[in-house]
């Protein structure tokens, strides 16, 4: 395990993750754009990302079973093949329902990919290197949104909406072509899969990864910390940014940098946690989430137009989500056997996207009904607008945090009778000053 030639392998899965986080976070860019082309309202707007989505979060079960039967390999290139089909349809298309259709590909086509990708990791490496690797490629993700919001977005402005995604279309045939060439399912010597199992024996895989309580807590744990980010990259960001905040283009742009960067800069650190303290992961992501909500209510509660270092500051909360997330599918892993990863990792995938779809959605029919209700002034993307829009992601953080709790309960309670106690958390971390104390006198 872990040889030169799993390394490339890697690299060719990585790569494959990055372009589909560019496909993925590229409709955040071009909202205003879009709203001109296609004529439509906030929540015509929003509908492209929420019917994105609902098509990523939707096949991400029948992904995982799937991906487990037939290989990363074949999952990966025909993820490819759908995003780039989906990218030549937008970049042609002048109308909601053809714009709409070109994103249903690219979502499809996206859903194939992640949980390919993760599944190689603990098929070629060794199980030390699993939860940094993890973390490695989640933050791989973080350099396609990079290039979604700078280069995308420039040759967006320079070129115009036709050349930007036959841009991305080529992107993805590259990933297609690199994929079919260079990529292996499994290392030489390692045992064959078994012949692809009948529905019924993949309905009862589906269901015990299901009653697992540790697939749940990774469920909820990715619902809960990742949907904030995903709504303010994808979608309502770059108009809250512009509009509601009056920012230009190059500040913008340097804030959605600075997120793709704190992201990529938290990726080791927390891998390195979960790897030392993996029974704190919980309380890891629980953390994160009462920091999203206090830099959410910082920005929304502000008088007026919030400074430029509370954004950045919001932008870096928003960016730790992301890793943070990546949590959920250390629980999928550690919880569930091999032959089950992959349909784990596809229930957990699940949580964050449909609480980005839900958060993106209802935050274009507040918008909406604000602005017909005559309660917003400024504009459909006003500063008061937003405000009162956005907070509705402090009702799935609510929701998320609670179900983490309960669900976190039902795995301790697995573990206690399994011989495995979690102390509470003040009590380990007195431990844990007294360990070092007595280091520290020992001569």
């Amino acid at each position: 395990m872990t040889s030169p030639r799993a390394w490339l392998i890697w690299i060719i899965g990585i790569f494959a993750y990055l372009v589909a986080v560019s496909q993925r976070t590229s409709f955040g860019v071009v909202g205003l754009e879009a709203t001109a082309r296609f004529h439509a309202s906030a929540a015509e707007i929003s509908f492209f990302t929420v019917l994105q989505l609902l098509v990523y979060a939707g096949l991400q079960i029948p992904v995982g079973v799937l991906v487990d039967r037939f290989g990363s390999r074949a999952m990966i290139a025909g993820g490819a093949l759908l995003m780039g089909l989906g990218q030549l349809q937008l970049a042609f298309a002048d109308s909601i329902p053809g714009g709409v259709l070109g994103r249903v590909l690219v979502g499809a086509g996206d859903a194939m990919t992640f949980i390919s990708v993760i599944r190689l990791i603990p098929l070629w490496f060794a199980p030390s290197r699993v939860p940094l690797l993890t973390q490695l490629t989640g933050m791989s993700g973080q350099l396609g949104q990079l290039f979604s919001v700078v280069p995308f977005a420039m040759i967006l402005h320079s070129a115009g909406w036709t050349p930007a995604f036959l841009t991305l279309a080529g992107m993805s045939g590259l990933a297609v072509v690199l994929t079919v060439l260079l990529l292996q399912d499994l290392p030489p010597g390692h045992p064959a899969p078994e012949p692809s199992q009948g529905l019924r024996a993949t309905g009862v895989s589906l269901s015990r990864a299901w009653k697992q309580p540790g697939t749940r807590l990774g469920l909820w744990s990715h619902f809960t910390v990742q949907f904030s980010g995903t709504v303010f990259a994808m979608t309502w960001g770059y108009p809250f940014l512009i509009s509601a905040q009056g920012l230009e283009a190059g500040t913008v742009s340097a804030l959605m940098a600075l997120y793709v960067a704190a992201a990529i800069a938290a990726g080791p650190l927390m891998g390195s946690f979960v790897a030392r303290h993996p029974l704190r992961r919980s309380t890891m992501v629980l953390l994160i989430s009462g920091a999203t909500a206090a830099a959410w209510a910082a920005v929304l509660l502000q008088p007026g137009r919030s400074p430029l270092w509370l954004l950045a500051g919001l932008v870096v909360v928003l960016a730790i989500g992301g890793p943070g997330s990546m949590i959920g599918f250390d629980f999928a892993r550690t919880f569930n056997p091999a032959h089950r990863i992959g349909t784990a990792t596809g229930i957990v995938n699940v949580g964050g996207f449909i609480a980005a779809l839900l958060s993106i959605y209802l935050i274009g029919l507040a918008l909406d009904a604000l602005h017909l209700a005559g309660a917003s002034p400024g504009g459909l993307y006003s500063l008061g607008a937003f405000r009162i829009a956005l907070s509705v992601q402090f009702l799935l953080l609510a929701v998320g945090a609670a179900a983490i709790l309960i669900t976190r309960r039902k795995v301790r309670r697995q573990m206690a009778a399994q011989g495995v106690i979690v102390p509470p958390l003040l009590k380990a971390l007195a431990q844990q000053r007294r360990l070092v104390a007595e280091r520290r006198r020992t001569p």
